[in-house]
């Protein structure tokens, strides 16, 4: 009877295994590979909360200086006080700045230059499950998986790198399979894609 009932575990064991790597083959099959060109050629860096501007005022250096975007998306400076920067690009804001200015000066000339970048959250690049250093990181044009996975510092021993998700936030909370285990191990750079601002990586842990 032991054996009988060790028998039918065993055997309901293996169908559990069985069906759960074909949820996982089925699953990874039914995502797309991801397209290797996704960089947009009009993209503007937009400033999000944790960046540092670099505001220059022409003929008037005792109101240029460097100031950070608080975590409000706002920033502060002589003669301009909680003026939103968060979801503007450099131009627009240093217009913005003008605007403020030129209530106390005559015809300002600003321009603004971001020195330290963070970016909005809705275009930061998250990675999480098992990478070595999951964290968020800035969206830069013509960025590629094989750039975050060096920021990330690879994956760890536990990873199915080719099995991981790319989900895209930027179409709708679309997912792409992409190969990080191909490319980072074996070297093989067609499986090199490029991000988009919002990109989502999630490497799985091996059944393995």
């Amino acid at each position: 009877m032991f054996v009988s009932l060790y028998n039918g575990v065993g055997f309901a064991v293996r169908w559990v295994v069985i069906g759960l790597l074909g949820a996982v083959v089925f699953g990874c099959a039914g995502h797309p590979p991801a397209p290797t060109s996704a960089a947009s050629p009009d993209y503007n860096y937009i400033i999000g909360p944790g960046d540092t501007v670099n505001i220059v005022v022409w003929r008037n250096p005792e109101l240029s200086m460097s100031v950070p975007v608080r975590p409000d998306g706002k920033i502060a400076a002589p003669l301009v006080e909680d003026l939103p920067a968060m979801g503007k690009d450099a131009t627009t804001l240093a217009r913005d700045i003008e605007a403020a200015l030129g209530k106390f000066i005559r015809d300002p000339v600003v321009t603004v230059i971001v020195t330290a970048f963070v970016g909005p959250y809705s275009e930061q690049i998250r990675v999480v499950g098992e990478a070595a250093k999951p964290q968020t990181l800035p969206y830069k044009q013509k960025m590629t998986l094989l750039d975050v996975m060096i920021a990330v510092g690879g994956m760890t021993d536990f990873a199915d790198g080719n099995a991981t998700t790319l989900l895209r936030t930027a179409e709708a909370d679309k997912q792409y399979s992409v190969r990080v285990k191909d490319l980072i191990k074996s070297g093989d750079v067609s499986a090199n894609v490029e991000m988009k601002p919002g990109d989502v990586l999630i490497i799985p842990r091996s059944w393995f």
